[in-house]
């Protein structure tokens, strides 16, 4: 079997018969693709996203790039193994139409968490046309929850792409601004009083309401913004 009929029996309803067929033994236990995986998960973990490569992935697997290829495709279809793995770790509720807003809100705060656990992850969910089971659980599951709310199909289909989206550049953003902190020495970046102080040292002639309202431009701590942002945006689904 080659690695894209491979990839096709992934998302394949599991085969009873064929499960239960015995299949020869090996002295030396294969690779896997949940060993795949667990493992790039592990170098993102530690060394971030960027640092994911085929070879990269390789080495820590004790093998050699071409080996990897056995399992998975090529980079995109780790990247949707990958927000995969974190998607089956949501947990969906049943749909109650008195709390769609609350769901959805929670269903994209899990995801957050999840992105946020691997720095750099959520570059992996951007144009991706996702086929993995896991991934589509997810979007089924936000769908059944937009549907239960009195969302119309077509405004809720594109609020979960939206939503989703929103989420992944949240928590890119967020690991962008760490390594910065890291490499460039740029605290001055997430520093609020010192964002402010640079704010209201404008000319105000020219800049007369980021002078004011310096203070509120650079407000929010810890995911304030973000749960700004999702309130405005499920509201905005409630008005239409």
């Amino acid at each position: 079997m080659n690695p894209r009929e491979r990839r096709a029996a992934r998302h394949r309803p599991p085969n009873p018969e064929a499960e239960a067929t015995p299949r020869p033994r090996r002295r030396k236990a294969p690779i896997t693709v949940e060993q795949v995986v667990d493992t790039a998960l592990g170098v993102i973990a530690t060394e971030g996203y960027e640092a994911l490569t085929m070879r990269r992935l390789a080495g820590a697997l004790d093998t050699g790039p071409a080996s990897l290829y056995a399992h998975v495709v090529n980079k995109a279809d780790l990247d949707e193994l990958l927000i995969g793995r974190l998607c089956a770790e949501l947990r969906l509720p049943e749909p109650e139409p008195a709390a769609w807003r609350e769901q959805v809100s929670g269903m994209c705060v899990q995801m957050r968490d999840q992105y946020l656990k691997y720095p750099g992850i959520s570059r992996a969910a951007l144009a991706m046309a996702p086929t993995d089971p896991e991934i589509l659980r997810v979007s089924e599951g936000m769908l059944a929850i937009l549907l239960a709310g009195g969302v119309a199909p077509q405004s809720a289909s594109w609020a979960i792409d939206a939503l989703l989206l929103y989420v992944a550049a949240y928590c890119l953003e967020i690991s962008v601004l760490d390594q910065r902190k890291v490499h460039d020495e740029a605290d001055w970046v997430v520093d609020t009083d010192e964002l402010q102080r640079r704010l209201t040292a404008l000319p105000a002639e020219t800049f007369p309401h980021t002078t004011r309202h310096a203070a509120e431009l650079t407000a929010g701590k810890g995911h304030d913004r973000f749960d700004f942002t999702l309130s405005l945006m499920i509201d905005g689904l409630a008005h239409r």
